[in-house]
């Protein structure tokens, strides 16, 4: 039986309500980053075009370290602006947080937009003190995830500093999306999708790796999560899979709002 690969990703026809989240997102972003006064720089470059920027949340007093989240979007949707109120939970533990934008498809590929985070995040840490912990949904799990695969384009000082990362809902085999329509768009060949899944990929050295879903998610995203988890249990390292009860794509997110909720936990706990 053919699989209908659109309808396996297809997460916001599938959640009620979704076509109002974008604007809901942006607003409560809006209206914590007036919160923060001096506690939020804008716009930090770390390359050339206008999305090689990231905005970064200081916390009250010095930083225990630094913690990066990337955002999702089928890499060729939003930017920083949308996401800024997902950093309180780390912010409130006492990290400092980027948040970075990056080149979206079909401007770049998704190769390019894997170097594009590893410059955003030194930039980051060039910054910030201490170790640095990554989290990012959907499409951001799979490039926070490329972080810590053996062909990482983070110079060692950095790779070295990295504690933890958190794949959240994350692609992390991308040859399925081969099969879509909206690989007109990412422009996708067979060799790069097999050279940008983390799955197929090697970690480089012992990787600390969390794998969340929501387990109300489209099951394709299941599937993702428990892939990554058992390929990289077959490497020397912690890996740890949750399925977390109740939650769909977006949903799943909200709780790094929470500094105690489980998902910050994971994240900078």
């Amino acid at each position: 039986m053919q699989r209908d690969w659109d309808e396996a990703y297809a997460n916001m026809a599938h959640v009620p309500g979704s076509e109002a989240l974008p604007d809901a997102w942006a607003a409560a972003a809006a209206g914590y980053r007036v919160g923060l006064g001096a506690a939020f720089e804008e716009a930090l470059e770390y390359g050339d075009g206008p999305r090689a920027t990231f905005d970064l949340v200081h916390p009250e007093g010095a930083a225990r370290g630094l913690a990066v989240f990337v955002h999702g979007g089928y890499w060729m949707k939003f930017d920083r602006s949308f996401w800024t109120h997902l950093a309180e939970g780390a912010r409130a533990r006492g990290w400092a947080v980027a948040l970075p934008s990056y080149p979206l498809a079909p401007d770049a590929t998704l190769a390019e937009m894997t170097r594009a985070m590893g410059a955003a995040i030194e930039a980051a840490a060039a910054r910030i003190s201490g170790p640095v912990r990554l989290a990012g949904h959907s499409a951001g799990g799979h490039l926070v995830t490329r972080m810590i695969c053996a062909d990482t384009p983070l110079a060692t000082p950095v790779r070295d500093r990295i504690e933890h990362v958190l794949s959240i809902s994350g692609l992390h085999d991308l040859r399925p999306l081969l099969k879509t329509q909206m690989n007109a768009t990412l422009q996708l060949d067979p060799a790069m999708a097999r050279a940008e899944s983390p799955a197929l990929c090697a970690p480089f050295g012992q990787p600390d790796l969390s794998v969340w879903v929501g387990a109300a998610e489209r099951p394709e995203f299941i599937r993702q999560a428990r892939l990554m988890a058992l390929m990289w249990e077959g490497f020397d390292g912690r890996v740890r899979l949750e399925i977390e009860p109740g939650q769909n794509h977006f949903t799943v997110i909200e709780a790094l709002r929470q500094p105690q909720a489980p998902l910050t936990c994971a994240f900078v706990g």
